[in-house]
């Protein structure tokens, strides 16, 4: 009853920038955390930035200074804004959220942690 959508993925060249969105839909009470996590091949899933709902963030240490992480709380909606991307930043990248919903079936407000998108694949090469 909860879905996370990615969208802004696809193939840049090293020095690029490319501008990832996750939105929310449902019948949403609230949203806590939200983050941006990647899987690149052959690799465990990392997380690149995080959010809190009053907006503190953090990153992981190889894309400080490079991406940045927003959230528009009306919308529902967290950013990730990637510069100066690198080939090594290629991975399929997760949108990750706490999420506390209304479900019309139960007539019931629940809290789910950690709900995952479908995710979007960024490509960086020549």
């Amino acid at each position: 009853q909860v879905q996370l959508v990615e969208s802004g993925g696809g193939l840049v060249q090293p020095g690029g920038s490319l501008r990832l969105s996750c939105a929310a839909s449902g019948r949403i009470l609230s949203i806590g955390a939200m983050g941006w996590y990647r899987q690149a091949p052959g690799k465990q899933r990392e997380l690149v930035a995080a959010i809190t709902s009053g907006g503190s963030t953090n990153y992981t240490d190889s894309v400080k200074g490079r991406f940045t992480i927003s959230r528009d709380n009306a919308k529902k909606t967290v950013y990730l804004q990637m510069n100066s991307l690198k080939p090594e930043d290629t991975a399929v990248y997760y949108c990750n959220a706490d999420v506390t919903y209304y479900s019309y079936s139960s007539s019931t407000y629940y809290r789910r942690d950690g709900i995952w998108g479908q995710g979007t694949q960024v490509t960086v090469s020549s």
